[in-house]
């Protein structure tokens, strides 16, 4: 680097407060991140890590600085990018709907590996996320597995023209449809229900008390609806658990994340519904249960679907 990266890389550091939720973010891949958005080359944290920094004008210069004094204030490094990292994918970002997060990973993984497996058959495959902001697992889904065609939906219609943006940045636009509206009812019609071989979601799932005690930089800069559960923080979730059995084929899987405390319960009342009948929870590196896997029971089996 440079005495003039050096000197900014000394304040970032001096002023670093590491985001749990973004693990991924350094002093270090910020600053590179923001030269890159500075010069006009907007990349992830992610993605910068390892560029060699581009030579900036004074012009370029006063923005990086502007940048910097940005993100020192609490604006979140992907707003002032415009680019989130996800599953090997660099996609916009904005204030219009959450940003990915590292821990979502664990669930879209697991969704990946169960969408190849329904590809693996001689037939139509077709996966549907819902609550799908930015389009981040819908369109890792699209890139990771062939054959697949994959619908989302967000009540924001802000999130979905993001989400349809990032599909053409991706080159994804004639495999994932984006739709607006509330949940599943998008889809709530005879071409979905049970046809669905993997039924998706990032839920909202924070209680609605604990949203203003979260750090300024989520409360303030990213859309409440994206993450407000209600009450008890699992109205979506329950509503999900309840619907998705309408949608999902027999042998198909709802597959969702969950908040921290959460994964027991959802897990004991998928286990409770006879229309489900294999529940797998999946835990982060701490060993908390994050996401919840549940297979549709055959019809043979019983269906209170």
């Amino acid at each position: 680097m440079t005495a003039t990266a050096e000197q900014r890389l000394h304040t970032l550091r001096a002023h670093w407060q590491a985001a749990h939720d973004k693990p991924e973010e350094t002093p270090d891949n910020t600053l590179r991140a923001l030269w890159s958005a500075a010069a006009g080359r907007p990349l992830s944290a992610v993605a910068a890590t390892h560029i060699a920094l581009p030579e900036l004008d004074a012009d370029a210069m006063r923005r990086l600085d502007a940048l910097l004094e940005q993100r020192l204030a609490g604006v979140p490094l992907a707003h002032l990018t415009g680019r989130q990292h996800f599953l090997g994918l660099d996609l916009l970002a904005g204030p219009e709907a959450l940003i990915p997060r590292r821990e979502t990973e664990l669930l879209g993984r697991a969704a990946i590996e169960l969408a190849r497996a329904a590809a693996s058959h001689d037939r139509p495959v077709v996966a549907v996320d819902v609550c799908t902001g930015s389009g981040n697992l819908a369109l890792a889904l699209a890139h990771h597995v062939d054959g697949l065609r994959v619908f989302g939906a967000d009540l924001s219609e802000d999130a979905v023209a993001l989400a349809r943006r990032n599909a053409a940045l991706l080159g994804l636009a004639d495999r994932v449809e984006f739709r607006a509206g509330d949940l599943l009812a998008p889809f709530d019609d005879d071409t979905f229900h049970g046809m669905v071989d993997l039924l998706l979601c990032n839920p909202p799932y924070i209680s609605s008390g604990k949203v203003e005690a979260m750090p300024g930089e989520i409360s303030a800069h990213e859309p409440r609806l994206a993450f407000d559960g209600g009450p008890l923080g699992v109205s979506l979730l329950a509503r999900l658990m309840q619907d998705g059995s309408r949608f999902v084929r027999p042998g198909g899987w709802l597959a969702f994340e969950v908040g921290l405390g959460q994964g027991n319960a959802m897990a004991r009342r998928l286990r409770n519904d006879g229309a489900w009948d294999d529940v797998r929870e999946l835990m982060d590196e701490g060993g908390a249960v994050r996401a919840l896997l549940a297979r549709r029971a055959d019809r043979a089996m019983g269906d209170n679907g």
